[in-house]
């Protein structure tokens, strides 16, 4: 079995794709850019995450059209990334307009093309707020164009295990797999010091305080 893995070097994606190995999946790695301001590390850390997973290195696809459209505080410099306390409950402007629904149609394309059987994308509970096209309902019509749009001889499936855990939970998962999550970025500010203010930082130092267990990377601020 082969398997298309979204692959950011996050916490949520590593986890994702050490998920889908212990699942028996062969790990096809694909990591995205989008002038994301951490992208330089976040490649770092999916490269030495699909190393240890035994993987090949990641298929690496820029989306740079997405500092073109701008909107948001990722991907255009003039706007600051929120603190967690600033951010909004409708809109945080880390919002990338419609990523997930460009991520998923590469990661169609290089499943079919690889003749794999199934797409694993992280999206967890937490991120509904915020983020439409985390939410189960998406996930679930993205498999409906999937079906609809392919032609592959055997069905694909849109894989997100996490979709209704939150980051502890997703974690504990990670915990009994021997997550290397020093080897993680969550920062959507810096890339050298995770900056413990964003709202990533903030929900990742928040899962690992409720996991009961230290966060093995280092923060220029801590909450």
């Amino acid at each position: 079995m082969k398997a298309v893995c979204l692959l950011s070097g996050g916490m949520d994606s590593a986890t994702l794709a050490y998920y889908a190995k212990n699942m028996g999946y062969d790990i096809l790695p694909l990591h995205i850019t989008y002038g994301q301001r951490t992208q330089s590390r976040e490649l770092r850390c999916a490269q030495k995450i699909a190393t240890l997973l035994g993987a090949e290195p990641p298929v690496v696809i820029s989306l740079d059209y997405f500092s073109v459209f701008g909107a948001s505080s990722l991907t255009d410099v003039a706007i600051d990334v929120e603190t967690y306390e600033e951010s909004p409950e409708e809109r945080p402007n880390t919002y990338v307009p419609f990523r997930n629904a460009n991520l998923l149609a590469i990661a169609t394309s290089f499943c079919e093309a690889e003749g794999g059987d199934a797409i694993f994308i992280g999206v967890q509970a937490g991120d509904y707020i915020g983020y439409p096209d985390c939410r189960p309902e998406f996930i679930e019509a993205f498999q409906s164009v999937i079906d609809l749009g392919t032609m592959s001889k055997k069905p694909i499936a849109l894989m997100a295990p996490f979709v209704g855990m939150n980051k502890a939970e997703i974690l504990k998962v990670g915990f009994d797999l021997s997550v290397p999550y020093e080897e993680t970025w969550s920062c959507y500010q810096n890339d050298d010091l995770a900056c413990g203010t964003c709202s990533s930082c903030h929900f990742r130092l928040e899962a690992f305080r409720a996991a009961g267990r230290p966060d093995p990377i280092s923060y220029r601020r801590l909450p």
